[in-house]
């Protein structure tokens, strides 16, 4: 009955967005790939929103049921079979009178299982596509024959795009560039580590009294260059987002300096590297949202290169919906966690698998701990800091790991406006 119920709420909604889109026609910016997906739509909705009127997905409504939401500007309901209705009476309204519609949509794009891109595209065709990462084993495999098959369903949304459309896509990676060659639309690339239309250059972490606060960068397009700053939050990721958001912008006839001024003050989203005070004078790296292969190496990179800390620890809690590659992905992890670490957590059954592959490549079992749920390992952790110490907390999202942010971070009190997954559903969970 309940997924009878979700499909009947599926369809309407869907019908009210699709009427919504025919009578309005805004512009639509559609964002996809296996890594990045939110960070780089918040970026890009930081920018076009400063020079016109836009709407974004909010969080990370990208699936069947959060894409009509976002088209319609709802809420989730959540459990509630009473809002849904309302939701539905809501939606239609909005459809039938649309009033002062945004001229611009951001969205998120995602897929679960087979066929999820498909039915995004059966009633959205974007005007421009941002593809951001499509690494050898991305996560939601676990729902696909191979992980060529999770990339050829996120693909599905560059064919749809118009013919006049334009494709932004990550040029340091190989699958990506590889879709950006196959298509007839234009087509322009965002980088940090080879050459493309717009080039990252000169990341640096920015530190105050010894605490990482941030990034500065440059963006080169062409004869013009711009400097960024993010604060709050590092990770070359970051770079990635600005790039993607400054090359999107141009399409709006939105300078590189433009496009940094719309940026100043941006904040990712919680879970997303976030930098938090932890107690005992100790740094927090919250990367709590999710997990997968190559954002954990990613995150491990960024805090193997911070500076001037006495110890270097990482909990790490399961990566889900790996399939078959999940125990040799942990292990991999695993041996890059043995390269820079001082103390290793990790929570779930699968991280046991990045314990014991740190364990086989040099760590001692003295910097090993593992833990098979978030709250005592938060617990546990909170008698193992040290000051001086920089800690990074990642895990899928089921994991819950900004639990263990919430045991240890400096002003708990704060926890609601700075830790991912704070509201009353998901704590009930």
């Amino acid at each position: 009955m309940k997924n009878f119920f979700k499909h009947v709420i599926v369809y309407i909604l869907t019908w009210e967005a699709k009427l919504l889109l025919r009578r309005t026609k805004p512009k639509i910016v559609a964002i996809t790939g296996n890594v990045g997906k939110t960070t780089t739509k918040d970026a890009i909705y930081q920018v076009l929103s400063k020079h016109t009127r836009a709407r974004k997905s909010e969080k990370s409504f990208n699936s069947e049921l959060g894409v009509p939401l976002s088209v319609l500007g709802l809420s989730n309901a959540w459990h509630n079979p009473v809002l849904w209705i309302k939701n539905i009476f809501d939606g239609l309204i909005i459809a039938l009178f649309p009033g002062d519609y945004p001229k611009v949509l951001v969205l998120e794009m995602g897929v679960d299982r087979p066929g999820d891109m498909a039915k995004h595209t059966e009633w959205i065709k974007p005007d421009i596509v941002v593809l951001t990462r499509l690494p050898n084993v991305p996560v939601h495999v676990e729902f696909f024959d191979s992980p060529e098959e999770v990339i050829a369903e996120k693909l599905v949304l560059v064919k749809a795009l118009k013919p006049e459309g334009v494709l932004v896509y990550n040029h340091d990676d190989e699958k990506v560039k590889q879709a950006a060659e196959g298509i007839r639309q234009k087509s322009i690339g965002y980088s940090r580590y080879s050459p493309s239309q717009y080039s990252v250059t000169g990341d640096e972490v920015l530190y105050e009294d010894d605490m990482p606060t941030g990034l500065k960068f440059a963006i080169t397009h062409a004869h013009d260059q711009a400097d960024f700053e993010l604060r709050g939050a590092i990770g070359v990721q970051h770079c990635y987002n600005f790039a993607a958001a400054a090359a999107v912008a141009s399409q709006f006839d939105l300078s590189l300096l433009a496009a940094a001024e719309a940026l100043k003050g941006y904040v990712p989203p919680p879970g997303r590297m976030r930098v938090i005070a932890g107690i005992k004078d100790s740094v927090l790296l919250d990367d709590s949202y999710n997990s997968s292969p190559v954002a954990t190496e990613r995150a491990l990179s960024t805090l193997f290169e911070l500076k001037g800390f006495k110890r270097k620890i990482a909990i790490l809690g399961d990566m889900l919906e790996l399939g078959q590659f999940s125990m040799r992905e942990h292990e991999r992890v695993g041996e890059q966690v043995a390269e820079g670490v001082d103390l290793l957590i990790t929570v779930g059954v699968r991280a046991r698998g990045i314990a014991e592959s740190a364990l086989e490549h040099g760590l001692s079992e003295k910097q090993i701990l593992q833990f098979d749920e978030s709250e005592r390992a938060g617990r546990e952790l909170q008698n193992l800091i040290e000051p001086g110490d920089v800690i990074l907390v990642k895990g899928s999202e089921s994991i819950r790991t900004e639990k263990i942010v919430l045991e240890v971070m400096a002003k708990p009190d704060e926890s609601a406006r700075l830790l991912v997954r704070q509201n009353k559903e998901w704590k009930a969970k």
